[in-house]
């Protein structure tokens, strides 16, 4: 009995992997926390199935550490609904972090950062099926080419540029590791959500005049354009 217990023991009973997760990240721009609580409220309510119980990414490092209140940000994504998850940058260091309940994302511990993505039309994973509600389907390091529907729930993402040849229904997120060439190509754009290197627009601000339509989504600067493939018409402000 003693030796089959001491057996269980040794057995391994969980594994550790690198993976990439999807993190939203919240880049602070003010120590403002009346402000912040009032616009993350705006951004949640535009998204919710998108961000109301996503894990996020506090990143600091366009502020001062010492002017953040990091127990009270927090506070303020919890109530709200987010989950902020881990932090960076503002010289915050692994006590703090775990004050707020925070882990701390570190150069020794944070993916690197690529200053040229190799993937925009270097390789592609293909899907030769349709991409089903719940299914998440990211390609590393190159672009992904589905040949088929992506349906509502699902998730699409890239390193690189996102072809979707059939209706695009769920969310589809290209240059996730922050490459701005990347693009995303669908023959029927219904999607929930695109993006591009971080910059997003929901359902219900796409024109209504592109639904069902072959379109494009590339990122300019600041600004998100959403367009008929090969055309220049419709644009979205990100400060607008």
């Amino acid at each position: 009995m003693a030796e089959t217990v001491s057996k269980r023991v040794a057995a391994p009973v969980f594994e550790l992997k690198g993976r990439m997760a999807t993190l939203t990240v919240v880049r602070l721009l003010t120590t403002d926390v009346s402000a912040f609580a009032g616009q993350l409220a705006e951004k949640i309510g535009e998204a919710p199935r998108l961000l109301r119980g996503a894990p996020m990414l506090l990143d600091l490092e366009a502020l001062s550490s010492a002017d953040i209140d990091l127990g009270a940000i927090t506070a303020v994504m919890r109530d709200l609904g987010a989950v902020p998850v881990a932090v960076r940058g503002g010289g915050v260091d692994a006590e703090r972090a775990a004050e707020a309940g925070l882990g701390l994302l570190t150069a020794d511990n944070e993916a690197p950062r690529r200053e040229e993505a190799p993937a925009c039309g270097a390789t592609a994973r293909v899907v030769e099926s349709p991409v089903r509600s719940g299914q998440q389907i990211y390609a590393r390091g190159s672009d992904l080419v589905v040949l088929g529907a992506v349906s509502p729930g699902a998730e699409v993402l890239a390193d690189g540029h996102i072809h979707v040849y059939g209706a695009l229904r769920g969310r589809a997120l290209a240059g996730v590791q922050g490459e701005p060439r990347a693009r995303i190509f669908c023959t029927a754009l219904e999607a929930e959500l695109v993006s591009v290197a971080g910059r997003y627009q929901v359902s219900d601000r796409i024109d209504e005049a592109l639904r069902g339509q072959p379109a494009q989504v590339r990122l300019d600067g600041e600004t998100l354009y959403i367009e008929p493939v090969c055309s220049y018409r419709t644009e979205y402000s990100l400060n607008g």
